[in-house]
């Protein structure tokens, strides 16, 4: 596979680095609370994947979850590990550390940036999968565009609720 200007390979390993942005006409702290709420990652991974003993409620640093993953709900489960090595609800950015089902190392920053229209999710995924990168990659990048979608959903929904946000935006000490 060639090298796109979304990969950047990591010198000294078979890493790749994907680098992925969506706009939202949404306020920055409501895209930011559906980021960093688990309840929605099982929303807008529907049908991609699913999760066994995957916690409810808002991610927190320092937080290490342990769940079993697969692909498009059919495909045997396998062991997945996430740690939340950085959170920033200021800055609305996140930092994870995550390990399993085939991968040696999958480490996601994303952050939520305001401007005048809304606000601009920013993501960085960084895999070494060995051999396997390249596919890995591939499928990064389908399944963070594919988010997209469902979290303008969630979003429009939370908009019609009007204030119903708040729950969503209330940032829990941990």
């Amino acid at each position: 596979m060639g090298t796109s200007k979304e990969d950047r390979a990591i010198k000294g390993s078979r890493a790749k680095t994907i680098h992925l942005s969506h706009d939202y006409t949404y306020p920055a702290g409501w895209v930011w609370g559906v980021v960093i709420d688990l309840d929605h990652l099982k929303t807008i991974t529907k049908g991609l994947v699913s999760f066994r003993n995957l916690p409810s409620g808002q991610i927190y640093q320092g937080q290490h979850i342990q769940v079993d993953v697969s692909l498009f709900s059919w495909m045997p489960y396998q062991p997945y590990e996430m740690t939340v090595i950085a959170l920033d609800h200021e800055k609305m950015s996140f930092q994870s550390d995550e390990v399993g089902a085939g991968v040696k190392s999958w480490r996601h920053s994303l952050r939520v940036s305001p401007h005048k229209d809304g606000c601009r999710i920013s993501e960085e995924i960084e895999i070494d999968a060995g051999m396997a990168t390249p596919i890995f990659a591939a499928w990064a990048r389908f399944l963070y565009r594919r988010r997209h979608k469902p979290r303008l959903q969630i979003l429009a929904s939370l908009e019609q609720g009007k204030g119903n946000h708040q729950t969503t935006t209330n940032f829990q000490a941990h």
